[in-house]
């Protein structure tokens, strides 16, 4: 019988290619490309426009047509759904990779003879010089190992077990109902948390000099925020947070290069 193999996001699901084709095999992979961790999520499952609306925001009007991809995306998890493969979904110890998990027992909760998983954590993460080993909580997500790592990891693929499914397919829809701005996982357990939680960060390690934007960013990123923070999250808040005049921006805020921010002066003065 035919396997298809789901990650969270491109970067893994070509990392799985490479390991796989190194392994001599030629199952199917296939990338969910939704950052579940952040947004809004009640009514996912039913209308693309949820999740659409929200990405044209934060990539501030990027040449890609959301509303089509995640279309696309919403039928390749009925045609997974309605066919006979066995479905391998690998994930990490990131919000992201778990609530990817969660969305696919959810639509295969009715052929729980098909769902496997492959788990990875910090310790398959063997180079010691990798960023995820730097950040607080230790999170990690199937793009950050390299093809060699995952191809160790082939002969781990475990069935999930029906009790497993029901309650995963459960926590899916929990987690869609409570709608949060963002969703952490800590200690097996998703919370809610606002955007306004970064934007404290944010100013935080601003001044009243201007400073690089990536080195606000990147100390962002290795925070435990109980979700990893993408580098275009964080320029999303730095222009929301400009746009409210909070803070000041210096350079092209679309992008990171010569990108200055600083406290506004009205928030240094106070």
């Amino acid at each position: 019988m035919s396997t298809i193999h789901l990650t969270n996001g491109d970067v893994a699901a070509d990392s799985l290619r490479t390991a796989l084709q190194q392994a001599g095999r030629n199952d199917h992979v296939q990338a969910l490309r939704d950052d579940l961790a952040v947004g809004p999520l009640r009514g996912v499952d039913d209308t693309p426009e949820v999740r659409a609306e929200f990405w044209q925001r934060v990539m501030d009007g990027a040449p890609r047509n959301f509303l089509r991809e995640f279309s696309e995306q919403a039928m390749v998890l009925e045609q997974v759904a309605a066919a006979a493969t066995q479905v391998v979904v690998w994930h990490g110890e990131s919000a992201a990779d778990q609530l990817t998990l969660r969305r696919v027992c959810y639509h295969l909760r009715n052929s729980p003879q098909r769902l496997n998983e492959v788990r990875l954590s910090i310790r398959d993460l063997t180079d010691p010089g990798a960023f995820a080993h730097s950040r607080a909580g230790r999170a990690t997500s199937v793009g950050m190992f390299a093809a060699d790592v995952l191809q160790t990891r082939l002969p781990h693929v475990a069935p999930i077990s029906v009790l497993r499914i029901s309650r995963l397919a459960l926590e899916w829809q929990e987690v869609k109902q409570a709608n949060g701005e963002t969703r952490r996982w800590r200690d097996n357990t998703f919370s809610s948390g606002t955007f306004g939680d970064l934007d404290t960060l944010i100013l935080e390690h601003a001044s009243d000099t201007w400073q690089p934007a990536a080195r606000i960013a990147a100390q962002l990123m290795v925070t435990d925020q109980g979700f990893l923070v993408s580098d275009s999250l964080v320029l999303w808040r730095f222009r929301e947070l400009a746009a409210s005049g909070r803070v000041s921006l210096r350079g092209n805020a679309s992008g990171w290069r010569a990108l200055e921010l600083r406290a506004a002066l009205s928030t240094c003065s106070s």
